[in-house]
């Protein structure tokens, strides 16, 4: 793509570009540039001196502004083109009005995948400790599954534990996930990928950005901001899933919490939480009964509790860390997946009725041999994105192991 053509078509691209990548100046400083001038080309072309007479601008934010500095534009939207990485700014019509009324909307966020509308489709964040439980894991992954199934869209930081295991349950369930990074863009692990193929992951960081420790604290804001409401699950006393939670509240977003035992450490958060008014919820309708009036078209109402599968809520010990002074308990289960070795041969005979066609078309053009993800691509007809989003479902459930060299076999045996 020629961006310069396309900086000068839209106007004002690469001023919100050089806005974006200055990492120096705080969020609500830009937030109130923006508000200020109206956009980030009138914020460039502002007279000298006057960005320190700018209600929210500190001195320091004024001394980085006042440098104009945009070389580095060009090569951040070289790498944009290079990476695949769209560019949504706050005057694109795309970019989610439900984060553009938040106290502190980036003027960027640097996309790759196709982002969810989250103006009209309740958007809900799942969060809560690295160290989680197996019960911590299992609720992450049954809730997402549970919400997917009620219309929703899960929010998640991929982060390991709950917030990983909720994006797992997003995709088993076929649903759509928007990942907010605490970095900027670069190279995406397997999983990132995934998400990206059937959702979104997003920066408000340019690609080649030093990452700075509180781009991970910052990230609260624009997850909460593109979320309806927050659901914690297991959160000890000190955990950034309590910052998270105050960050929703503060925006107005609406709170949740999954109880859990009274003396493990890792519900102490959530029993704060609910103590102080969170909703307890132990399902997904439990969370999205409550935009019912807000979605009427979106939300689909069970029946019944929604039935989930055994390999939707069944996680292996390995994957499960005990709470901060907590003693490991041994957890024993028969059945592990999100596995990548050989053992636990699946029995075809029994499983493959369990798959959809899309699933079934991927095991076929799987083999019996190792398979090149692009070849399963081509034998599918499926897309790129069905095919990856799928490979994921295949690899949690256990069907299928990645091996090196972008390339899959299946985990099972013919009887």
């Amino acid at each position: 793509m020629d961006w310069d053509f396309f900086a000068n078509t839209t106007g004002h691209l690469k001023y919100c570009v050089w806005l974006s990548s200055l990492t120096n100046v705080r969020p609500a400083a830009k937030a109130a540039l923006i508000d200020h001038y109206g956009d980030a080309e009138r914020v460039w072309f502002a007279p000298e001196g006057e960005f320190r007479t700018v209600p929210g601008v500190s001195a320091n934010d004024a001394a980085v502004l006042e440098a104009r500095d945009m070389s580095a534009c060009d090569n951040i939207l070289s790498e944009c083109d290079r990476q695949g990485i769209d560019i949504l700014t706050m005057q694109d019509a795309r970019y989610p009005r439900w984060l553009c009324n938040t106290y502190a909307p980036p003027p960027v966020l640097y996309v790759k995948g196709r982002l969810p509308n989250v103006d009209d489709t309740p958007a809900i964040a799942i969060v809560g400790t690295r160290r989680a439980s197996p019960y911590g894991l299992k609720m992450a992954r049954t809730l997402a599954y549970e919400i997917v199934k009620c219309g929703g869209i899960i929010v998640s930081g991929l982060t390991e534990g709950v917030d990983r295991a909720a994006a797992e349950g997003c995709l088993l369930a076929g649903g759509r996930c928007i990942d907010v990074l605490g970095t900027p863009h670069g190279e995406d692990n397997r999983l990132q990928r995934d998400v990206a193929a059937s959702g979104a992951l997003i920066s408000e960081y340019p690609p080649g950005t030093v990452t700075q420790k509180f781009f991970f604290r910052d990230r609260n804001r624009v997850s909460a901001g593109l979320s309806q409401g927050v659901v914690v699950v297991e959160a000890p006393e000190r955990s950034g899933s309590l910052l998270f939670a105050q960050e929703a509240l503060e925006q107005g977003r609406e709170i949740f919490a999954v109880p859990g035992n009274a003396d493990a450490e890792n519900s102490v958060g959530t029993i704060r939480l609910i103590k102080d008014g969170a909703k307890p919820v132990t399902s997904g309708w439990d969370v999205m009964c409550e935009f019912e009036a807000l979605f009427p078209d979106k939300i689909v109402k069970p029946s019944g509790r929604v039935s989930v599968p055994e390999e939707v809520k069944n996680v292996p010990p390995e994957r499960a860390k005990p709470a901060a002074k907590q003693e490991k308990t041994p957890v024993s289960t028969k059945k592990e997946i999100d596995n990548n070795i050989t053992k636990g041969y699946i029995d075809l005979s029994e499983q493959l009725s369990r798959l959809n066609e899309e699933q079934l078309k991927i095991i076929t053009a799987i083999g019996g041999e190792q398979a090149h993800i692009d070849d399963v691509i081509e034998r599918t007809g499926l897309g790129t994105a069905k095919v990856l989003s799928q490979l994921t479902v295949l690899e949690i459930k256990g069907y299928i192991r990645r091996v090196p060299g972008r390339r899959v076999s299946l985990n099972t045996a013919m009887k």
